[in-house]
């Protein structure tokens, strides 16, 4: 039968060159919650016919996300790879959005900061839409995976 679900995530640590505490939150909470809900189905079937669950390790080189897939027992299953030159943009975006975000939560009123995390969605929730399309005939995701993938995408692509 299958169970079409990610169980574990672990981002590439050589990729991730800076961090803050507002990022390793933004980062906690997306592995948390994707953890604790999530559909994932890779299409291409594999030889024994392993449908779940997944272990995900993500990565940047060279401009390419790669999604390394094992099995439940961490066995090795598939690499997707995908050109991430359609997310420059919305990465650019997320990351302007998130420090007006996090400033806005210092010092803004309340007003302002529904605003701005109005925003924030926004961008997020298209490029969810994005990772969506560019997993198409690869892998299924649903709308809430695909934004708390974004979400670690965008971490994997932080720099000093």
């Amino acid at each position: 039968m299958g169970d079409p679900r990610i169980i574990d995530v672990e981002l590439d640590e050589r990729t991730i060159l800076w961090r803050n505490a507002d990022v390793e939150q933004e980062r906690r909470i997306a592995i948390f919650d994707l953890i604790e809900g999530n559909f994932f189905k890779p299409l291409r079937d594999a030889a024994d016919s392993y449908a779940g669950p997944y272990r995900l390790r993500l990565s940047v080189e060279e401009g390419r996300l790669v999604v390394a897939l094992a099995r439940e027992d961490g066995t090795p299953l598939d690499t997707l790879i995908l050109a991430l030159g359609r997310f420059q943009r919305p990465i650019r975006e997320y990351f302007a959005i998130c420090d007006s975000y996090y400033q806005a939560i210092r010092q803004a009123s309340a007003q302002q900061i529904e605003t701005i995390d109005m925003a924030r969605r926004g961008i997020h929730d298209s490029a969810a839409e994005l990772l969506i399309e560019r997993f198409g005939g690869k892998i299924e995701v649903d709308f809430p995976t695909a934004r708390r993938l974004f979400t670690l995408i965008c971490v994997l692509h932080i720099k000093g």
